[in-house]
Order: structure tokens, then C-alpha cells, then sequence
């Protein structure tokens, strides 16, 4: 042992072993509020749920109530905003 508590070939091997690492941090993180929120497609469109469903749907009419069931598109002007809190989606 070399003054301390590993010999240099196992300094070595766990240098060599992180090497790979290194260039890889600071990782960037997705925010998890955004990646329950909204889902990216395979041709890159960003899918999100439409508002207004939650409460007070006996005013509503049966028409919109029906109209707003399905999932919607973001506009083109929010898409980056969401792709950059979605580095890996």
C-alpha cells in the first residue's frame, strides 16, 4: 500500500472504471410536473389534455362536454417552451 488505503494499481482500476463518466455530468433533469402533463408523438408533436372538464359540467352542453373528451395539440408558439423542461422525451 502506498500511504494510504489502496495500492496505485487498484487507484488504477478505479480511475479507469470512471473514466467513461466524466464527460457526461451535469445531467440535465426533466421536469416531472411537464412529463405527467404532456406526451411528444413519433412526429414530434406535443400532446396534451384538453381544460375545462373537471367541475360544473351540468351547465355544459353535451356537445362541447363531448368535444372536449378528446386529447388536444399544443401550439406551435408553447412547443418550445415544453421541449426544453422534455430534454429526453
Amino acid at each position: 500500500m502506498v500511504g494510504g488505503r489502496f495500492s496505485f494499481s487498484s487507484l488504477f482500476l478505479i480511475q479507469a472504471s470512471c473514466a467513461g463518466k466524466r464527460g457526461n455530468m451535469p445531467k440535465m433533469k426533466t421536469n416531472r410536473a411537464a412529463a405527467k402533463r404532456f406526451t411528444v408523438t413519433k412526429s414530434g408533436k406535443i400532446k396534451c389534455n384538453r381544460a375545462n372538464k373537471r367541475h360544473i359540467l351540468t351547465k355544459m352542453s353535451t356537445k362541447r362536454k363531448r368535444h372536449l373528451r378528446g386529447a388536444d395539440y399544443l401550439d406551435a408558439c408553447d412547443v418550445k417552451l415544453v421541449k426544453m423542461q422534455l430534454p429526453y422525451c
